[in-house]
């Protein structure tokens, strides 16, 4: 009855006024401290100096409690710290228990409760951090032997082992208790209702929880003075050990209580997400305030400039949410969609209209060390936005992106209007191939650019390199080849020389071939010895092969096929050339349809000493299959195509089936 009375009284103190601490990053730090002071009190128990120096080193030096991220705060958290570790000091021996357990709380009454337990525990720790770091250094260094004695602290820890053990595991119990605040504090439920039966209960359960924490961090600094008499040393071990067995049946009920909370908030939260999605909106802040719904007002930030953002930053704006694993992409791709949002000149003037954030989820349902370094790592180095605490992410929020966007690890960019209305599932794709050009980046959108798009040099180039882009620009006739012999490719330099020199006008390039491996890379290194007429960098080399394949994974996301789809056909066969003995080329102009695909030397030589004059191709691009039986000389095949059933081809270049040469197209009228 007592103790209900003072929690009463301590609720009386509790006056948030929205400032902000990392309590779960402070309570790790916390958590170092008291792992590492209790194995190292424990080892010096038991004569291990040495060891214990060693883990003091390795260490308790990197957890600075004081450098913890904080919001809205007037005073440094480390100074608050300072003033509760003095009355927690002042409390042995000197008056009523529970009178210093309201003047500590007084102190942090602005503060939230997972901030008020988390920063007794801290005060606590940085005590405790001092006490055992003494015993480690008192036998070798005078001062802290001196030290020693003005606070009287035993000399010899090995009596006190009941004493030691009864306090690391009141620690322990202190630290769960104070993480499962913590999780219930982090609940968004500013945004999610609750049961009233279930809150009312969970509340008194944490308030109840604060005050017992305090109190033990109290009895805990009263024992500072352990003694080294063998029934003062059982009566401290039990008052201690008592304390631990109260505290373990509260976390007991919090567990089940904050456990029974957050299936309750999820649950609730996927339901409004799955309505969210259905309804109007006047902007996209409501969806992306429950989709980052948490504690932290600043959920973002702007990896460019480590600045904090809210979502309000957002705020009529597109918004494209990359979702990835947090390894994101690979380099090369990183790259490209860098490139692609960033170095275009459109985005100079699109740059305030759309933001892209980064969302990373983990493949399992923890985060594993490795994903949390590379999150760490490329959230500081991309030009975008992320979430800066995606292990926060609810589980809600993970299971609706992959039920309802159909996520699977694989990358995925989904588009927002600035109504928060979902336009586009996977924009990925589009903003590789066209980049800004893109913009607004729907799902129409993505039609819309595919609606008449014929296969042009301008579409497989694209903007991956300045030069090239220029090329098309001014429709000069370039040449795509691909091959790993280098035999080949001598020669085939060697001949489109001896050709330019005849009057050929045209530009080569060296693309590689799709599987882009050390080999490929070695030969663009060595373009200068093997003569390659304009070769690309292999970055270059490898954007173009991702925007073929994006360019095909588009296409099928449309629902086209390589049978109905003329493009969507002749990108596929690209992609799926077969290098073989000898390569392959693809010939075309600027922004022309005319577009030809051939494969091997003599289909290649050939058809350029028919065409050296003036290279115009149909408007429909042919593949010329090499075949053994070459023939040479002239030809009198013919063929008759029937304008009727098929316009492409009888207005464009037929190949002859014998001789493998572009046929000459004469006109039969029939009466």
């Amino acid at each position: 009855m007592q103790n209900d009375i003072l929690i009463k009284k301590l609720l009386l103190t509790h006056d948030p006024d929205g400032r902000r601490l990392d309590s779960e990053t402070m309570l790790l730090a916390v958590g170092n401290i008291m792992f590492h002071a209790s194995s190292i009190i424990i080892m010096i128990s038991i004569g291990l100096f040495q060891v214990a120096s060693n883990l003091y080193s390795a260490s308790f030096q990197k957890n600075d409690i004081t450098e913890i991220e904080t919001l809205g705060c007037s005073e440094p958290v480390g100074f608050v710290i300072t003033k509760i570790g003095k009355i927690l000091c002042k409390c042995y021996g000197e008056g009523d228990i529970n009178s210093r357990i309201t003047s500590v709380f007084d102190l942090i009454g602005e503060y939230s409760w997972d901030a008020k337990v988390v920063l007794v525990l801290a005060a606590f720790a940085v005590r405790y951090g001092e006490f055992w770091q003494l015993m480690q250094l008192y036998r070798g260094n005078t001062l802290a032997a001196l030290i020693s004695s003005i606070k009287l602290l035993p000399c010899n820890l090995k009596p006190l082992k009941l004493q030691i053990k009864a306090l690391s595991l009141l620690v322990k119990i202190m630290m769960d208790v104070a993480m499962y605040i913590i999780k219930f504090e982090n609940l968004p439920l500013q945004h999610v209702e609750l049961g009233n039966d279930v809150l009312i209960v969970t509340k008194s359960q944490i308030y109840e929880a604060a005050y017992w924490i305090t109190r033990s961090c109290l009895a805990c600094f009263s024992q500072r003075n352990m003694s080294k008499y063998s029934d003062s040393t059982i009566i401290a071990a039990w008052e201690l050990s008592s304390l631990a067995y109260r505290l373990s049946n509260i976390c007991s009920n919090l567990r089940r209580q904050v456990d029974q909370c957050h299936q309750e908030i999820e649950k609730n939260l996927y339901e409004k997400l799955l309505n969210l999605a259905r309804e109007e909106h006047i902007d996209n802040q409501k969806i992306l305030t429950l989709f980052f719904s948490s504690k932290n007002y600043l959920p973002l930030k702007d990896c460019s400039t480590e600045v904090k953002v809210g979502v309000s930053e957002l705020k009529n704006n597109i918004v494209l949410l990359l979702i990835s694993k947090p390894q994101l992409l690979n380099p090369v791709e990183i790259f490209l969609l860098f490139q692609q949002t960033r170095d275009h000149p459109l985005n100079e003037r699109l740059r305030e209209s759309y933001k892209i954030v980064w969302i990373p989820l983990p493949s399992s349902d923890t985060w594993t060390e490795a994903e949390e370094s590379s999150f760490n790592f490329l959230s500081d180095s991309l030009p975008w936005h992320a979430v800066r605490k995606p292990m926060l992410l609810t589980t809600a929020v993970v299971k609706y992106i992959r039920e309802q966007w159909n996520y699977k690890d694989e990358p995925i960019m989904v588009a927002l209007d600035s109504k928060g209305k979902i336009t586009n599932y996977n924009a990925l794709d589009m903003i590789k191939i066209w980049g800004a050009k893109a913009y607004p980046f729907s799902s129409s959108k993505e039609k819309e650019l595919w609606q008449d798009q014929n296969l042009t040099m301008q579409l497989l180039l694209g903007d991956i390199n300045p030069l090239l882009a220029y090329w098309v620009e001014q429709g000069k006739n370039i040449c795509l080849y691909g091959s790993e012999n280098l035999v080949w490719i001598q020669q085939f330099n060697d001949k489109i020389t001896e050709l330019k020199r005849a009057g050929l006008q045209m530009e080569t390039i060296y693309v590689g071939n799709r599987q882009i491996g050390e080999h490929v890379k070695q030969i663009i290194a060595r373009s200068g010895e093997i003569n390659l007429s304009d070769p690309l960098s292999f970055s270059s080399v490898q954007f173009f092969w991702l925007r073929l394949e994006s360019m095909r994974r588009s296409k099928l996301r449309l629902g086209k096929t390589p049978s109905s789809d003329y493009v969507l056909a002749e990108l596929s066969a690209l992609l799926d050339m077969d290098d073989g003995e000898e390569g392959w080329t693809v010939i075309g102009r600027g922004g022309s349809t005319d577009v030809i695909r051939l494969q091997g030397m003599q289909q290649v030589m050939e058809f350029l000493r028919e065409n050296i004059v003036n290279l115009r191709f149909s408007c429909a691009p042919r593949n010329f299959q090499l075949d053994p039986d070459f023939v040479v000389g002239s030809c009198t095949h013919s063929y008759f195509v029937p304008s009727r059933e098929n316009e492409r081809l009888s207005q464009g270049t037929v190949i002859c089936q014998e001789c493998k040469r572009p046929m000459k197209k004469f006109v039969v009228y029939q009466p």
